[in-house]
């Protein structure tokens, strides 16, 4: 409006002067038409934009990497405007260690990596792997498995994440052995899951020494929101577990698995099966793992087990540990050569089934079959480790 306003008494000006004889143009007039309009005209012209640089292009003359690598980091629709930081991106991962192997899988993958801000972003985070103990290789393969951990805040999230398992567990080698079995933890918010998480547990009556175990065998758990904590407890809660037990938490880890409706899909599958609720019930609370199994799994070592004269339910609830046994490379190779050393008078009076069908691998080949491979003859079913 005000534009408006100015150049109608312009335009009004320049008509009566114009239309004076005697009245020559006045500079005021073309100075106030230079203030009012000149940067009007000069904004409508068009700025020039930056050429997009093809990456395929970029990667494979300028950078080195495979035709393969260059265009499958080109096919996620990615551009660039100016390859100087990208230059200096990928020059500062090769100097920490990164191999052109490692470096062209993470740009495949996350080809914005070369959008990184190299001072502000990247740099500090190298820095902190190191100043927790880290290695070289550590932080190489860290990285190259989960280069988004790259666009996490340095400062904030980033840091953070590593003072607070810090705190959980004590050390820089227990958060190091901790991110090494997942980068989970560098990419959430832990003040909001891992740690309301904790204090869930404790209040539970859990012991500090099998939630540190539990953070590094099962991460994960320790990243859901803490009302779905709370749920879980509840519905282990609800059966009657007993929170003195040390299968409590296995059993709360386990309902974090699957939904209610997987539970009651499982309850009825064993119930089909012929156990009963107290069976299923003694199953659940001596190896709370075993349900964690499909349903499929669970009808097939119920049917393989109970072929056999010598298992019925009842041995099957004694030994649920056994529904966690592969079929195919455990049980069923394991209970041939049970059978053979029992009808060759070769075993224990009270060495069971279960027994032998539990042992790690290393045990079952010492105990079980080395001292009798000549008695036993062809064991070409085992994989028996080779000679040297």
């Amino acid at each position: 409006m005000y534009r408006f306003i100015c150049k109608t008494l312009i335009d009004s000006l320049h008509f009566n002067f114009n239309n004076s004889a005697h009245i020559h143009k006045s500079p005021f007039l073309s100075s106030i038409s230079l203030l009012f309009f000149s940067s009007s005209s000069s904004s409508s012209i068009p700025k020039k934009e930056k050429t997009k640089i093809d990456l395929a292009d970029y990667l494979i003359n300028r950078q080195h990497f495979s035709p393969e690598s260059a265009s499958e980091a080109s096919s996620l629709n990615f551009f660039l405007k100016d390859t100087e930081n990208s230059d200096s991106v990928l020059s500062f991962l090769r100097e920490s260690g990164f191999s052109s192997t490692h470096i062209e899988k993470m740009v495949a993958k996350k080809p914005n990596i070369l959008l990184i801000n190299l001072h502000n972003t990247l740099k500090p985070k190298i820095k902190i792997f190191h100043e927790f103990g880290f290695s070289s290789s550590d932080i190489v393969d860290i990285i190259s498995s989960d280069p988004w951990l790259l666009h996490r805040s340095a400062e904030n999230q980033f840091q953070r994440s590593f003072l607070v398992l810090k705190s959980v567990l004590g050390s820089n080698a227990g958060v190091c052995k901790a991110i090494k079995v997942t980068g989970w933890f560098l990419k959430h918010d832990l003040e909001k899951t891992l740690i309301p998480t904790i204090d869930i547990l404790k209040n539970c009556g859990v012991s500090s020494s099998q939630i540190v175990k539990y953070v590094y065998t099962y991460p994960t758990f320790f990243l859901y929101k803490p009302e779905k904590v709370r749920c879980f407890v509840q519905r282990v809660d609800e059966i009657g577990f007993d929170r003195n037990s040390k299968m409590y938490l296995p059993a709360i880890r386990t309902m974090s698995s699957m939904t209610k409706e997987k539970w009651e899909l499982k309850l009825k599958l064993f119930r089909s099966l012929g156990f009963s609720e107290d069976n299923i019930l003694s199953m659940f609370r001596s190896m709370p793992p075993a349900f964690t199994v499909s349903e499929r799994k669970i009808q097939s070592v119920v049917e393989t087990l109970l072929r056999r004269r010598d298992v019925d339910i009842s041995s099957i609830v004694n030994n649920a540990s056994l529904f966690l046994c592969s079929i195919e490379s455990n049980l069923k190779p394991r209970m041939r050569v049970y059978d053979m050393l029992k009808s060759k008078n070769l075993l224990r009076r009270k060495t069971g089934l279960a027994t032998v069908c539990k042992l790690s691998k290393g045990k079952f080949l010492e105990k079980y079959v080395l001292p009798y491979q000549d008695e036993l003859g062809d064991l070409s079913f085992l994989t028996m480790p080779q000679s040297q």
